[in-house]
C-alpha cells in the first residue's frame, strides 16, 4: 500500500499583550488587560476560520504563557490542496505562498442576533512557503509578532508558534453505501484499486449468535465484559434498531474486521429519539487467536448542537477498548455532527502533545488514563496513537453516502490495522441511519426482512 501525502499546518502557544488603558474606568474604549477576555480567528488561504483563546500576559514582561497541550488550529493540506497554494501565478508566473490570517479580538466569543459579540483590536498575515513541507518538518514562525496600529506609542502585541510537519495517510473510499455491500477502493492520486469487500448484514432476535465462549470476558479474570448480553428488554422494545453488522473480507475472501451493533438503538421513553443517555453501540472487532476480539467501541445518539443548542445532531464517542495486559478503556472521541449536513468523524490526538516554543512537541498524552499527563509514553498502553489517527466523511441525514477514510501511516502495520479503521468508518456512518427519528421508515437494506412484515 502506497500512501498519499499530506501536510499539517500547526498554530499554537498563544499569548497576548495589550496596551493597559490610560482612561479611568468608565470612560468608554481601552482595553483592560487583567479584566478582557481575548480570543483569535485562524484562517489558511480560504479554508474555515479556527477560534482558540489568547491567554494574556503582563505588558511589561518576556515570559509567554505555558505551551498549550491542544493547538490553536491544525490545518490538513492534501497534496491536491498543496499544488493549489504553490501553483504558478498565471499573471506574474511566480510562486505563491499559502497566507496564514491571525485576527484578534476582545471580549467573549459568540454572537447575538448574528452580530460578533468581539471587538476587533488587529490582525497579522504570515506567509508560508509550504514547498518541501511534505519531506520535512518546518517551523515558520515562533515569537511576538505586532497586530494593528500602535495607540500612545504601543501596540497589541502577539505570541505564536506555526509549525509545518509531513502526515502521509493511506486513503480508502467506499465505492457505494456501506448497507449495500460495497467495494472499498484505495486511493493513491488518479489511482484506484480494489483493497477491501464489505459485507452488511441485519440479523433479528432469532440468529443472533455473535456471543461465544471464546468472545467473552471471563468473569473472573475482567473487570468488565465488552459485549452485553443480547435479548434483553431494550431489545423487546418496540422503537428499537440492532442486528447491523458490517464485515469487512480481504481480497481473498477473509474476514480482517467486523463492526457489530451490540446496544441496540432505542428510542428514549416518551419520544422518537436515542438519546445521549440510553446511546446505541457498536463493538470493533479484529480477528486473533481463531476468534474475534474486541478493539473499540462506539456509541451514538442524537442530541441539539450549536450556540444556540437548538440545531439536531449526532453525538458520537469512541473507546479504545482494554486488552489482557490493562484494565481500562480510554476515550479517544466525544464528538457531533450536524445531522443534516454531516461533516467529518477523526480521531486526532495531536493536541495530546504540547507544542514547544521552538516548536517542536514532546510530552506525555493529555488522553493518558484520567488525562493526567504524567505518564510517559513507555508506559501508556496506548503509546502508539499519537497524532491525527483517522478522519472518515459523514453525508448529512437523508444523502446517498460513500464515506472517504483517511487513515496515518503510522497507525498502519498491516492490510489488518487498515482494515479495522474502515470497519470504524461503516460504522460511523450506519450510526446516522440507527440514530434517525424512529417516525422515518429506513431503506429496505437495513431492515431484516421478518421485521419488514
Amino acid at each position: 500500500m502506497d500512501p498519499c501525502q499530506f501536510v499539517r499546518v500547526l498554530v499554537g502557544n498563544l499569548s497576548l499583550k495589550l496596551p493597559v488603558s490610560t482612561r479611568p474606568v468608565g470612560a468608554g474604549s481601552g482595553v483592560h488587560p487583567s479584566s478582557t477576555p481575548c480570543y483569535c480567528k485562524i484562517r489558511l488561504n480560504k479554508l474555515p476560520y479556527q477560534t482558540a483563546p489568547a491567554p494574556l500576559v503582563a505588558a511589561d514582561s518576556d515570559s509567554t504563557a505555558a505551551p498549550s497541550s491542544t493547538p490553536a488550529a491544525v490545518f490538513h493540506l492534501s497534496k491536491a490542496d498543496l499544488e493549489k497554494i504553490s501553483g504558478k501565478s498565471s499573471l506574474f508566473g511566480s510562486n505563491r505562498t499559502a497566507q496564514l490570517k491571525v485576527a484578534v479580538y476582545s471580549g467573549r466569543r459568540g454572537s447575538t442576533c448574528g452580530v460578533s459579540s468581539g471587538s476587533l483590536l488587529g490582525k497579522v498575515t504570515l506567509p508560508l512557503d509550504l514547498k518541501g513541507a511534505e519531506g520535512k518538518a518546518t517551523v515558520f514562525h515562533s515569537g511576538w509578532v505586532s497586530v494593528g496600529k500602535k495607540t500612545n506609542g504601543a501596540a497589541v502585541e502577539l505570541n505564536l508558534t506555526v509549525r509545518a510537519e509531513p502526515d502521509p495517510r493511506f486513503v480508502f473510499e467506499f465505492a457505494g453505501e456501506p448497507e449495500c455491500s460495497p467495494q472499498v477502493l484505495q486511493v493513491q492520486g488518479s489511482m484506484k484499486q480494489p483493497m477491501f469487500t464489505c459485507k452488511f448484514s441485519c440479523r433479528n432476535n432469532s440468529d443472533l449468535h455473535l456471543r461465544s465462549r471464546s468472545m467473552q470476558s471471563d468473569p473472573g479474570s475482567g473487570p468488565r465484559n465488552w459485549l452485553p448480553n443480547f435479548g434483553s428488554d431494550r431489545e423487546r422494545s418496540a422503537k428499537e434498531r440492532k442486528g447491523w453488522s458490517v464485515t469487512v473480507h480481504d481480497l481473498s475472501g477473509s474476514p480482517v474486521a467486523m463492526a457489530s451493533m451490540v446496544t441496540p438503538f432505542v428510542a428514549s421513553p416518551g419520544s422518537d429519539r436515542v438519546s445521549r443517555s440510553n446511546p446505541g453501540a457498536w463493538l470493533i472487532l479484529r480477528p486473533g487467536d481463531g476468534t474475534w476480539k474486541p478493539w473499540g467501541r462506539l456509541e451514538a445518539w442524537r442530541e441539539k448542537v450549536g450556540s444556540s443548542g437548538s440545531t439536531d445532531g449526532l453525538g458520537y464517542r469512541f473507546d479504545l477498548l482494554p486488552d489482557n495486559s490493562m484494565n481500562s478503556s480510554v476515550s479517544l472521541v466525544d464528538t457531533s455532527l450536524i445531522s443534516s449536513k454531516g461533516g467529518k468523524f477523526a480521531i486526532d490526538l495531536t493536541g495530546t502533545v504540547p507544542m514547544n516554543k521552538n516548536g517542536s512537541r514532546s510530552g506525555s498524552p493529555g488522553c493518558s488514563p484520567r488525562g493526567s499527563g504524567d505518564f510517559g509514553y513507555g508506559l501508556w498502553p496506548f503509546a502508539g496513537y499519537r497524532g491525527f489517527v483517522m478522519s472518515t466523511t459523514v453525508e448529512g441525514e437523508g444523502r446517498c453516502s460513500k464515506p472517504t477514510v483517511e487513515v496515518g501511516v503510522n497507525h498502519v502495520g498491516c492490510a489488518e490495522d487498515a482494515a479495522a479503521f474502515v470497519a470504524l468508518a461503516a460504522a460511523v456512518d450506519l450510526s446516522m441511519d440507527a440514530c434517525r427519528s424512529f417516525s422515518h421508515k429506513l431503506r429496505k437494506e437495513l431492515i431484516h426482512p421478518s421485521d419488514a412484515l
